[in-house]
């Protein structure tokens, strides 16, 4: 029985690149897919905080590394693919977690804030998959995760330029796997709800609009980050080989409302 389980579900001997690894959802799916077996390597641009979460990955007996990297900057993209390929080799698992989350009103939004988000939220996860993608056909495997929102479908306070990139990589999920998804590589989409995260710590502290957050749910309550843990390793792993192109909304039925 167990080995029927792990031959579904188990990571071990797969190299994972984690963005955004270091705090929040991405790091709840780099702990899951360290637990599973994987060797992880986290990416963020703040030193200290990239050496705690390995240092705590390993003290699990897990196998962690860590790169800093701007993602916001496409040069800098570049500079920490080549240093993956060159340090680790092809990557056999790409989660895509990195993010801003600027969302003034559209009307006060300005072209730099616009900029930024989509570098972040959209072109690094294209450069990346551009970088590994067709080095993972051509060894006949790979698995891409990116994480969306439930605002890739619906316009939510104040989306702007946001929405706009989460709507965008739900569509770079899809054209990524049209691309490649016959030759192996599965790339498909996880979108939140609301969930307490760094980016979401000043909403998290109204406990009204917390609280109608989670009323709008179906499961009545609001995301946590243990949620994606076993989305992500389902996704990265053998059991997921026919699925891809798709964007799987983790979000309590938040979006189906």
């Amino acid at each position: 029985m167990q080995d029927y389980f792990s031959s579904l579900f188990s990571l071990k001997g797969r190299q994972a690149v984690v963005t955004g690894g270091s705090s929040g959802i991405g790091w709840s799916i780099a702990e899951a897919l360290c637990r599973a077996g994987a060797d992880v390597l986290l990416v963020a641009r703040r030193e200290q905080a990239l050496r705690e979460a390995a240092e705590a990955l390993r003290a699990e007996g897990g196998s962690a590394a860590w790169l800093s990297a701007d993602l916001g900057d496409r040069a800098g993209v570049h500079r920490l693919a080549d240093e993956v390929l060159a340090r680790h080799g092809v990557p056999d698992i790409l989660v895509n977690s990195a993010g801003i989350n600027l969302r003034p009103p559209l009307d006060e939004l300005a072209e730099r804030d616009w900029d930024l988000t989509l570098a972040l939220n959209l072109d690094a996860p294209f450069v990346l998959g551009q970088r590994f993608g067709p080095k993972m056909a051509e060894r006949g495997w790979g698995r891409i995760i990116h994480i969306a929102s439930q605002q890739a479908i619906r316009a939510f306070g104040n989306s702007g330029a946001y929405g706009v990139s989460k709507a965008a990589l739900a569509g770079l999920t899809r054209s990524q796997a049209e691309a490649w998804s016959s030759r192996g590589v599965c790339v498909n989409a996880i979108a939140p709800g609301f969930v307490h995260t760094p980016l979401t710590e000043a909403v998290f502290r109204d406990p009204v609009r917390t609280g109608a957050m989670a009323r709008r749910t179906m499961a009545g309550r609001n995301g946590e980050l243990a949620d994606f843990a076993g989305v992500a390793v389902f996704l990265a792993g053998e059991s997921a080989a026919y699925v891809t192109g798709q964007t799987i909304f983790v979000d309590g039925g938040f979006s189906a409302t």
